[in-house]
């Protein structure tokens, strides 16, 4: 099983095929959730080794959730994904 780890929000760069998919409504929902009970599932990334940052491959409104919130890190799992 993969454990979370904590990611700096700072450290991870949003890929372009995000943009435009934000839900504004949602993420705040997400906000309100997360504040009550906590990040219950973690977000996915994939490390860049060429810019030493981490991409987001998989929670884009948990991300802007927990970004939302003032928090500076965010639990995620480093996965191996592909590049597109």
């Amino acid at each position: 099983m993969m454990k979370s780890v904590p990611i700096k929000i700072a450290e991870i760069q949003v890929p372009m095929k995000f943009k435009g998919l934000l839900d504004p409504v949602k993420a705040a929902a997400l906000a309100e959730d997360i504040l009550a009970n906590g990040q219950k599932t973690p977000i996915q990334v994939r490390r860049d080794e060429k810019t030493k940052r981490y991409v987001l491959v998989a929670g884009l409104h948990r991300l802007e959730a927990v970004r939302s919130l003032g928090e500076s890190t965010i639990d995620a799992l480093i996965v191996a994904a592909r590049k597109f």
